[in-house]
């Protein structure tokens, strides 16, 4: 396999550069004259780090943005977003107008470099902070956020959702980790009496579409608990109902690494391609 990878592509139109608004593409060079589907990958961090590439043995985006390739053939992004720190002013929903401008960009501005994979064809993985980030999108969070409304192309384009040990209830989550709000929640969504709104388990679906869901969550994870992630289950089975065995599939027994070091595990990487491969 001749993998190919451009570095630091920039998707903000600003002429200033700013990194942490750039992606890395990886993608096999092919002569057949198909596109392949598209898979992007939202890393986590707490809305305040991490990065597109590697950040230390145990979290590596790249490599496994490289495993994804080869495994299914796909090409991979794996973008940047801008983070929150207690003097930048950015806050939600920001990173997740990243994450839309960015889909925006390959499926609409799409430059001739990235034409190596069709733009109707998408499959989104997300890692922790960044399932809040997809699933404000992908649902109805338009009297909240306004800002994160797709458009329709992007709602067809998107095949396949694939959330791992996700943040998805802040106020759950602050019940159960209470060190959090200080932490990191304060930061990312300002310190607000109640997070109650931004509970992405009660929104609506922005339409009735075909896309697929894989809720992942590991029973060793200690940062993020799997209650949030057996919410989102229920609330996606509640939303699609008698076609709720087809369009949501849930796995949280498999898994029983760490919060961060799934990701880099076997079992993770044979989950997520079953899915892709089954719904492709």
């Amino acid at each position: 396999m001749c993998l190919i990878e451009l570095k630091d592509i920039a998707y903000h139109p600003d002429h200033v550069r700013d990194s942490l608004r750039e992606f890395d593409l990886y993608y096999c060079n092919s002569s057949d004259a198909v596109l392949l589907p598209l898979i992007l990958f939202v890393h986590g961090g707490a809305w305040r780090s991490e990065d597109k590439a590697r950040i230390h043995d145990s979290l590596d985006h790249s490599a496994l943005a490289r495993s994804l390739v080869s495994a299914t053939t796909f090409p991979v992004i794996v973008p940047n977003y801008r983070l929150s720190s207690r003097s930048n002013g950015v806050h939600h929903p920001n990173h997740a107008e990243d994450i839309l401008e960015l889909l925006m960009f390959i499926t609409e501005t799409r430059p001739n470099f990235l034409r190596v994979f069709d733009p109707s064809r998408i499959y989104l993985i997300s890692h922790s902070c960044g399932a809040h980030m997809l699933a404000s999108i992908l649902l109805d969070s338009s009297s909240i956020s306004p800002t994160l409304t797709p458009p329709p192309s992007i709602l067809d384009a998107i095949q396949g959702v694939i959330f791992s040990e996700g943040i998805y209830d802040i106020e759950r989550l602050l019940v159960d980790f209470p060190d959090y709000r200080s932490w990191f929640i304060a930061e990312a969504f300002r310190d607000l009496p109640s997070y109650a709104t931004l509970d992405t388990t009660s929104l609506r679906l922005r339409t009735k579409n075909d896309i697929r869901w894989l809720i992942i969550h590991s029973q060793g994870d200690t940062l993020v608990n799997v209650a949030q992630s057996e919410a989102m289950l229920a609330h996606l089975n509640n939303l699609y109902g008698q076609i709720k065995g087809k369009a949501v599939q849930g796995n949280i027994e498999e898994l029983k690494g760490e919060h961060d070091t799934v990701l880099s595990t076997p079992v993770y990487l044979r989950i997520v391609v079953d899915f892709i491969k089954g719904t492709a």
